[in-house]
């Protein structure tokens, strides 16, 4: 038997080679053909039969003078650029504070902004693609709108990879990066006149051009520019909203899907001027001296200036009510409320999908030190803080639709409701008396177990679905069967619409378009079903005057 043992060691060194070597082969990134684009050759890597492209640059650096201006085009190149690398994200502000928990830190391995405050840069017009092969197909193309309000995020954010979604649905994935905060929504015209028209939506202009970009070179990488759709959960959902209503965009999308992110209206040209005059005096300059502010706007470091932009909004109480930096109606770019008071009419030809969660606020709040000790007494404040003269009533329909909701729970459900549930319905009604294209409308109540059930269906849930990548998100979802499930639901809808614009298909109910008789959406649980107008008493109460 002894002569036998070397033989048997080389043997099992062999295998474990091969084993080794093998799968190696399978997951080692391969360099992709070399892609012509608009504005020079560029080359990703394959991996598990994706060909992925990350970091193309879509926009020349707004940087000194460009700064606050629409973006440009970047100067073309003549060598191969690498796109094997994320670009950077945009400068964020987010100041949310950690409150150093396990799961807290489970979750930021998800949504990175942290790390992206280490990195972010203004030279940040940047794309990716993910697509099964650029091979000159038809694919459908799906353009993901971060969300993080219109303060932080990026195109790079680990839920947003789109390795799964691409293989699943054989299509193109494309997320982006573009200008925020102060930098992408600081409304100048008023205080230096027309060379920064179009600074209060120079964000916006960046997707736009990015839309410009698809529309003269996702061919090359298989997909179909005359089937693109947009799509955004939180604030990539009121860009979304927004973008439907921007002339210049008109054209470059196809099918539009709103994530707990309804945007009704923009910031009012008055409101952001003086927004844009407060941010100017905390760096010091009179905001009457247009050379002086203009001047200190071209050659202030970026920090120096996102600095006086937060000095700014917490003088002003915060940046959503006190001062808020986002799409401004400009009459040029935005020339009036996306929605309000109605849809636009420019995309009434659009389909347009659009949801929200049950519990939207609980992953915002759980680390507020009132979270699971909120009090029967103290309850009817804090709605009344929300809703008005509306929360006696609103509290004892939550109350009947939510028997086992504590104090917490129910004034997070009546917040959330407040927001993304009312909006969503108004913007759904609104589009669909427009008498165009199909409304679809969803509702997500399947509740996380993770850590033990503290966020139930909370904002966010919707995206490690509907990109089918729960296996990276198991922070959030957990990995047992119920995510498996939701996640064939939600990303086979959104594969469904964006090839055909109906997000009908065979693992779920027959889902009727949305009318505001019927009022039909899709629940998205364990199992699915649909409701004919979903939490109808709230509604009306929501919608009531």
């Amino acid at each position: 038997m002894h002569t036998h043992r070397p033989f048997r060691a080389v043997l099992a060194m062999i295998t474990v080679w091969l084993t080794v070597a093998t799968a190696t082969a399978a997951t080692a990134p391969v360099p992709t053909a070399v892609i012509d684009t608009a504005s020079g050759p560029i080359q990703g890597l394959v991996k598990n039969g994706i060909a992925t492209f990350k970091g193309i640059r879509y926009g020349a650096p707004p940087v000194g003078e460009q700064r606050f201006k629409a973006p440009r085009p970047p100067q073309p190149w003549q060598d191969v650029q690498v796109a094997a690398d994320f670009g950077a994200p945009a400068m964020q502000s987010y100041d949310r504070p950690h409150n150093g928990t396990a799961l807290s830190m489970q979750l930021a391995t998800i949504f990175t902004m942290r790390s992206d405050m280490k990195i972010d840069n203004e030279d940040s017009l940047f794309l990716n693609v993910w697509t099964p092969a650029p091979d000159g197909g038809k694919r459908p193309v799906m353009v993901w709108l971060h969300g993080g309000g219109y303060a932080y995020g990026s195109g790079a954010w680990p839920i947003y990879d789109g390795t799964s979604l691409a293989r699943r649905g054989d299509v193109v994935v494309v997320t982006v990066n573009h200008r925020l905060n102060v930098f992408g929504y600081l409304h100048l015209a008023a205080l230096l006149g027309d060379d920064y028209a179009d600074s209060g939506n120079a964000g916006m202009l960046d997707l736009i051009l990015a839309l410009e970009w698809v529309r003269d070179n996702i061919a090359g990488f298989g997909g179909d520019p005359d089937n693109v759709t947009i799509m955004g959960e939180s604030g990539g959902g009121s860009k979304v909203s927004h973008l439907m209503a921007m002339p210049a965009a008109d054209g470059l999308f196809h099918k539009a899907i709103v994530q707990s992110g309804p945007g009704l209206t923009g910031v009012p040209a008055d409101q952001a001027t003086a927004a844009a005059r407060a941010i100017v005096g905390k760096l010091g300059v009179d905001p009457g001296n247009p050379a002086a502010v203009r001047r200190v706007l071209t050659t202030a470091t970026a920090d120096a200036i996102a600095d006086a932009a937060a000095a700014a909004q917490a003088e002003a109480g915060g940046g959503f009510g006190g001062l808020r930096l986002a799409p401004v109606v400009d009459g040029q770019h935005l020339p009036r409320h996306p929605f309000v008071p109605a849809a636009p009419d420019q995309s009434r030809d659009v389909p347009l999908l659009i949801g929200w969660n049950k519990d939207e606020m609980t992953i915002f709040n759980t680390g507020a030190p009132w979270f699971g000790r909120l009090t029967e007494e103290e309850l009817p404040g804090r709605v009344a803080a929300v809703v008005g003269d509306k929360a006696d009533a609103l509290l004892t329909v939550y109350r009947r639709m939510y028997p086992d909701y504590s104090p917490t729970y129910l004034y997070n459900a009546i917040l959330g409701d407040s927001r993304m549930f009312r909006g969503s319905v108004v913007l759904a009604e609104r589009q669909a008396a427009l008498g165009g294209a199909p409304v679809f409308m969803y509702y997500l109540t399947w509740e996380t177990p993770v850590g033990d059930g503290v966020f139930k269906s909370p904002h966010t849930l919707d995206m490690p679905f509907m990109f089918a990548n729960v296996d990276k998100a198991v922070a959030l979802t957990g990995d047992g069967p119920g995510a498996q499930a939701l996640e064939e639901q939600m990303s086979g809808a959104w594969i469904a619409f964006a090839r055909n614009g109906d997000p009908g298909h065979a693992g779920l109910p027959e889902w009727p378009a949305y009318d505001v008789d019927a009022r039909p959406a899709m629940v998205f649980d364990v199992p699915p079903r649909v409701v004919q107008d979903p939490n109808r008493e709230a509604r009306r109460l929501l919608e009531s005057d």
